[in-house]
């Protein structure tokens, strides 16, 4: 059974992140506001889906295709988070990054780039293959200029680092 919910596309070509939808892909169980999950996205014969995975379906999910993945606390409805950085600031330290070579700042701009693209402010163009690693052609919402993405192929444990990482800088008490 899917719950996952299909990409909209804004422009063509473009691709928007959806939004959480509260079930399990895998199971169909609910999944509580604040409770942790993972999210993911693949590429189907009908355009990005979101993936929406309980903690307990993770382990045996079969996590082949997947575009991206990353671990997150499902949110309250309508909630309105807190945060300690603007968007501005983030998609600023997102396009100074785009030439970084230091694996933990590459590893730090993709999950950034993803929280982007599910805020819709970072837009999905295509895809490439460069040096044998996949690379992500973006553009930030409202600019024409290309930057690129490349995905560091992150461990779970990778990915849920620098999440965490994110996750405290975006939501630290004022």
């Amino acid at each position: 059974m899917s719950t996952a919910a299909p990409a909209k596309s804004t422009k063509p070509g473009a691709i928007d992140v959806p939004r959480p939808m509260g079930k399990c892909s895998v199971c169909g169980q609910v999944i509580a506001p604040g409770e942790k999950c993972f999210a993911a996205i693949r590429e189907t014969e009908s355009g990005i889906e979101r993936l929406d995975i309980s903690s307990e379906c993770w382990p045996n999910f079969d996590k082949q295709n997947l575009l991206a993945f990353w671990q997150m606390v499902m949110p309250q409805a309508e909630e309105k988070k807190k945060l300690f950085v603007d968007d501005e600031v983030l998609c600023t330290l997102f396009e100074r990054l785009n030439d970084t070579t230091e694996p933990v700042k590459i590893h730090f701009r993709f999950v950034l780039g993803l929280i982007l693209m599910r805020k819709r402010l970072v837009v999905y163009e295509s895809a490439k293959k460069e040096n044998d690693q996949d690379v992500w052609i973006v553009r930030m919402k409202g600019k024409e200029e290309l930057l690129t993405l490349a995905d560091p192929k992150l461990t779970e444990q990778q990915v849920a680092d620098v999440s965490q990482q994110l996750s405290q800088i975006l939501h630290e008490e004022l």
